[in-house]
């Protein structure tokens, strides 16, 4: 009887490069080779939602992790630069930053790490919540970005911060990029020194270890050197309260500014729906003059109501933030080394207080835009009706005399003629003021506003110790709004840049072991997944090291056991294990003692790697397997055996002979993949569940691990299964008692080329 449950199989249409299980629910998300990223539910493999490449994303998907909770998925892009943080539920960009290098690799963690600290401020509530009004959600009729905050989506901003406990994406890319990113958001520390392009990443879950698989190539001809470096991240460890709450103001912060950019976005759409070409239209004298004063009319409000509800709303929570901030890097004792510095966000406290007053400005500048406009547009469409020897209704005919001041002041200020504007506009006449606030461009304000007899500035003028007095905002007559929105966000990235710099740069290597030279010769299937494969054991804080090494054409698999606190010494380190005959006489011909060549390998959990065999004199008609290997197999009279001494002058593959090596005949705990030429697997233990993939990046198959493939069983299973799905779609919450750090795993190029099918119906997490 196979082992492992069968549960679907499908031939994809184009190529699939990574595979990666969600943490939380039976969902896979994968990446091919056309730059388009799919979720598909373990049921039959069905497909949930597609995201097709676009030129705002990008087309090369280089990497994929999953959030701890499962509820957002990440990819990196190496033609763009650019991380997107993906909702689960729609395939939707929720949040996207660039970074400076190709990625490589991603791995998304969450801290495990307890204390008394921790403990209380994972309970307490968010004084935020309690003191700050909830952020009014965006208008959904305006631009499609800001859906993120509509009303449909209010609850956008707390799935994007997610839980109060600390996660960390690490990323790494090429010429020796890893940046580690608190909640997926914002960036806590830019580690250096470590050379090669990144193969594998694992950050522990008591952050005291990093560590890093590296390709390090001298020339394009030389051979590349896969280099295993662990890196004593002790500062994050000794501070984490204090990490965990000013992460969290920066996510805060981080997500504050999204919500004012997309403000700013719904009110230049709200602006050019009508008011961009009010200037040509009044030139023309249109009929419909009443219907175009009442859109005018309707537009100013709409902007107004941006302006107060959102514009100010989101900046009064920034200042909140930030001012906590100050008052955190204030703490001298416990900020100060973390790069916390007050100077520097007391700067950005200024350009935020700036941002408020410009946006005031434009509020006071749409008043009275309106109530010129209104007043002109009467009188002009009296005046009209009047030389047409139209009948003029009563009502129209009372204008008082501030009325006629405010038609004969407007038609001075915005009718006369201006010279000085005829180059810049490339008109006669600027009669609509609002939208030279809304431009995204340095130049000065065409009619800036007029502060001659206004008592504030005359008294500012006259007082040389007001002026420049750290109390008072700076104030920008000259400027547009978006001008000062992106001073007040260079200046904020400045002062919360300072972290990631410090924290970054405490961050030194404590061991570095060159591992073995890389074959210039690709075999027919290139892979893009290259072992070693790193894995953090939570219940102990071991990190494991799974790589492979050919020797006389079987490549054995090698385990490297280091604790996450450099310190410990660990005894027999390093293991290899081979694979012995274990299969059956009437599917094996001979009955010698054949070895196998493991393609593929990943942790299932603490104590099994799920591998994919192959046999080292592979026969035609012979199949791959799909095996787990119990680390209690290996890892047996540990005590007894002889203890590798690790010379650091030589590569691990010039000191192979003197390693330990097990031999492990498997019982049960295997199946032969018929008819499918396996290469690589993504597994989840939590889940219970693997995803094998064919050489030719097109074939699937899913399997639950746990179970026999019995007739009567699986029938039964996959009508609890369909069950599962129904209640799964319909949006009933999934309960685990525990999470695991993401199974990564990445699948190789193309070799083989398999014919596409007919394109699957997507399913939705929603009824």
């Amino acid at each position: 009887m196979p082992a492992f449950r069968q549960v679907g199989e499908k031939q994809l249409p184009q190529e699939v490069v990574f595979m990666a299980w969600s943490p939380k629910r039976d969902l896979i998300a994968l990446a091919n080779r056309a730059g388009e990223v799919l979720l598909h539910r373990l049921a039959n493999f069905q497909r949930v939602w597609s995201l097709p490449p676009n030129e705002n994303t990008g087309k090369e998907v280089t990497a994929l992790a999953w959030r701890p909770d499962g509820k957002i998925l990440a990819f990196g892009l190496t033609d763009t630069k650019r991380i997107i943080l993906c909702d689960v539920e729609k395939p939707e960009s929720l949040h996207s930053f660039s970074v400076d290098s190709s990625i490589t690799y991603m791995h998304w963690m969450e801290v495990t790490e307890e204390s008394s600290v921790l403990t209380s401020f994972y309970n307490a509530e968010d004084e935020s919540n309690l003191l700050l009004p909830k952020l009014p959600a965006l208008p959904k009729n305006y631009s499609t970005t800001a859906k993120i905050f509509s009303e449909e989506k209010s609850d956008e901003i707390m799935k994007l911060l997610g839980d109060v406990r600390l996660n960390a994406l690490v990323v790494g890319g090429s010429s020796g990029f890893i940046e580690i990113y608190a909640y997926g958001m914002f960036k806590i520390a830019m580690v250096t020194g470590v050379p090669g392009s990144c193969c594998g990443l694992c950050l522990s879950g008591d952050l005291k270890s990093l560590s890093v698989i590296t390709e390090i190539q001298d020339s394009p001809d030389s051979e590349a050197e896969m280099t295993y470096f662990q890196l004593d991240t002790s500062l994050l460890s000794s501070y984490l309260p204090e990490v965990t709450r000013m992460a969290r103001k920066f996510t805060h912060i981080s997500t504050l500014l999204q919500y004012i950019k997309l403000s700013l976005t719904c009110m230049c759409e709200a602006w050019e729906e009508i008011l961009m070409q009010m200037d040509s239209r009044l030139t023309k004298f249109v009929q419909g003059l009443k219907k175009l004063g009442q859109s005018i009319e309707s537009s100013y409000s709409s902007i107004q109501k941006l302006v107060i509800s959102h514009l100010q709303s989101g900046s009064e929570a920034l200042l909140y933030h930030l001012s906590e901030l100050k008052g955190m890097a204030l703490w001298k004792q416990k900020y100060e080394c973390l790069g916390l510095d007050a100077s520097g966000i007391e700067d950005a406290i200024t350009a935020v207080g700036s941002f408020i007053l410009k946006a005031n400005e434009l509020l006071q500048v749409i008043d009275s835009s309106m109530k010129n406009f209104k007043a002109f547009f009467r009188w002009l469409y009296v005046a009209m009706l009047r030389m047409s020897e139209d009948h003029v209704l009563p009502e129209l005919n009372k204008m008082t005399q501030k009325d006629i001041t405010f038609v004969a002041d407007f038609l001075t200020e915005h009718f006369n003629e201006a010279p000085e504007l005829y180059n810049r506009k490339g008109k006669y006449f600027n009669v609509e003021r609002v939208g030279q606030y809304l431009k995204d461009e340095d130049d000065d304000l065409v009619s800036p506003p007029n502060t001659e007899g206004n008592q504030w500035f005359n008294f500012l003028k006259n007082s040389t110790h007001l002026k420049e007095s750290p109390l008072l905002f700076p104030y920008y007559p000259e400027k547009s709004l978006h001008f000062v929105k992106r001073q007040m966000e260079e200046i904020i990235d400045q002062c919360l840049q300072k972290p990631a710099d410090v924290i970054g740069k405490s961050v030194h290597q404590a061991v570095c072991m060159s591992l073995y030279k890389t074959s210039q010769s690709e075999d027919s299937t290139p892979q893009l997944f290259k072992l070693p494969f790193l894995w953090n054991d939570k219940t102990s804080n071991i990190h494991y090291v799974l790589f492979t090494m050919l020797e006389s054409s079987v490549s054995k698999v090698y385990i490297l056991r280091r604790y996450t606190d450099t310190s410990r010494s660990v005894s027999n380190g390093l293991i290899a294990v081979e694979f012995g005959n274990f299969l059956n006489n009437n599917i094996n011909e001979s009955s010698d003692s054949r070895c196998y060549s493991c393609l593929d390998a990943h942790f299932y959990d603490d104590e099994t790697v799920t591998v994919v065999l192959k046999e080292s004199v592979e026969q035609e008609g012979k199949e791959r397997i799909l095996a787990q290997l119990p680390l209690s197999s290996v890892y047996t009279d540990e005590d007894q055996e002889r203890e590798f001494i690790w010379d650091s002058t030589k590569r691990l593959d010039e000191q192979s002979a003197e390693i330990s090596t097990r031999t492990v005949f498997l019982e049960n705990q295997w199946r032969v993949l018929e008819n499918m030429k396996a290469q690589y697997v993504a597994v989840n233990g939590i889940r219970k569940v693997s995803c094998v993939l064919s050489s030719n990046l097109r074939h699937v198959r899913v399997f639950e691990m746990d179970v026999e493939d019995d007739g009567e069983a699986e029938e039964e299973e996959e009508e609890e299964e369909e069950e599962e799905t129904t209640q799964i779609a319909a949006g009933e919450p999934e309960e685990l008692n525990q999470s695991t750090d993401n199974q990564d795993s990445v699948c190789g190029a193309s070799a083989e080329e398999l014919p596409g099918e007919t394109e699957e119906q997507e399913l939705s997490l929603d009824p």
